[in-house]
């Protein structure tokens, strides 16, 4: 085997794995807080639309 056609499939392998290893992360349940809460954190005093000046 060519040197050349080693190399391309590694890089090849590395990829797939890479792309898997991104899929499987998105699609697992985060342990974080998840969908809609705050974290604990109180934006009850922002009103939407307004800005600093």
């Amino acid at each position: 085997m060519n040197i050349q056609v080693i190399l391309v499939i590694l890089l090849f392998a590395g990829a797939i794995f890479y792309i898997g290893r991104m899929m499987y992360k998105s699609l697992t349940a985060k342990k974080s807080c998840g969908g809609n809460c705050k974290c604990g954190v109180d934006f009850s005093g922002i009103e939407p639309g307004k800005t600093r000046q």
